[in-house]
This record gives C-alpha cells, structure tokens and sequence, in this order.
C-alpha cells in the first residue's frame, strides 16, 4: 500500500482531550499466519503468568497503564460498565485463560498484556485508504457479529475511533475491531496500531512496538517492518 504509514493521521481534536496521547504503527509483510503454533502458546502463558502475579491483590483498573484508558474513555462518555479498553479486558482474562485466536493475534495479544497497552491488527488485504483516529460524527458503519450473526453498527457521535476509507475499523479508541479487517490465518501483510497515554507514553508504546516484532519474527522469519510514531 503506497504511502501507508505517511499518510496515516491523528485529528488534531484528540491531542486536544489528551496531549499525552501517543500511537506508534507497525506494517508488517512477508508474515507467515496459521493456527496458534507453540510459539505463540509460549507467549500467551507468559503473559498469562505475568498478569496473575502482577495483579495480586488488586484489581486491573489499580495499575497506572489502565486507569488512563479509563480516564480517556470516561472522556468521551463512556462507562466501565459499557466498554473497557482492549488491555483491561485481557488482562481480566489472563488468570482464566487468554484467548487463542490465530498465531498472529496471540502475538499481539501476549505483547499488549506484557506492555499493558492496547494493541489492535489490521488485516491489509481488507483495509482501505489510510488509517486515521477520529472524534466520530455519529452513523460511521462498524462491521460486526451479534448472536453469532453479521450485523452493521454505527459509531456514536463523539466517540474516539479509528477509521479507514470504506468505516469504522476499531470502535471507541481500542475497544471493539470489525470484521472486516481483523487478522485470521490468511493474514501475510498487516497494520499494527499501539496506543499509550501518559507521561512515559513514547517510551513504553516504542518499546512495546520493538517487543513486537522481534515476537513476529520467531514464527515469520522473513517478515519486514517498518514504523511511524503519531505524536503531538
């Protein structure tokens, strides 16, 4: 895709709520998908034990990284109770057991437990135009599964989300992906989007973002990555 990570944008608005926003995007080629393999098992249980100890006696929202997500989505009107960040919920999950989803997915899952940060992938080959974090003006279509079934949702005026030419892509910031462009086990080119808030925001998102592809490469030895940061 010409010019991806060039032409891929923040609306200034946001860096408005949250000055210490920072996102860093990785495009990845050359990846080798598949079912979850034993690499990416490792990583899960890793992450998996990783969030069990660090959460002793306490609960997900107590840790720093996650309390910002809160804060940001109490922002823009939205309660624990209707979303969390996609951080906080695998993290709820790590001592039952994270998801194992495809070998791609897991590698980003387990990195964004291990870095508490959210993390999303995009699958290219369903992407259109370049990605950009919205205030959403209400009624962007949102592709999803309801009861097991496709449905078509719409963003709801003022929340954060990001977007591509053709709709929504992640609604509420880093909550919910759509169908459409999630990775799967056909997945050979993807768009990586890490998010952090705080003051060590850069340094924690760049560093999640290094984790993250040296993980990919174990299973994709001849993938390419390049980045971009996005910050104000």
């Amino acid at each position: 895709m010409h010019d991806l990570l060039a032409e891929a944008w923040v609306e200034p608005v946001v860096w408005v709520a949250r000055p210490d926003y920072v996102a860093v995007l990785v495009h990845a080629t050359g990846l080798r998908p598949g079912p979850t393999s034993d690499a990416s098992e490792a990583m899960l249980r890793e992450a998996e034990i990783w969030a069990t100890d660090e959460l002793t006696g306490r609960e997900p929202q107590e840790l720093a990284a996650i309390h910002e997500w809160r804060q940001a989505f109490l922002g823009f009107g939205v309660k624990p109770r209707a979303a969390k960040s996609s951080v906080e919920s695998l993290v709820r999950r790590a001592e039952a057991g994270l998801p194992r989803i495809d070998r791609l997915t897991d590698v980003y899952n387990a990195v964004s437990v291990l870095n508490l940060l959210p993390i999303g992938g995009e699958d290219l080959a369903g992407y259109e135009g370049p990605a950009r974090l919205v205030v959403a003006q209400g009624g962007e279509p949102f592709d999803t599964m309801a009861d097991g079934q496709p449905v078509v949702d719409a963003a709801e005026p003022g929340e954060i989300a990001w977007r591509d030419d053709r709709g929504i892509t992640c609604r509420r910031w880093n909550w919910r992906q759509c169908v459409r462009t999630r990775l799967s086990t056909s997945t050979t080119e993807a768009l990586f989007i890490l998010d952090a808030l705080g003051p060590d925001a850069r340094l924690r998102a760049e560093t999640a973002a290094a984790d993250l592809v040296r993980r990919l490469s174990i299973d994709s030895p001849g993938a390419v990555t390049s980045q971009r940061t996005l910050a104000e």
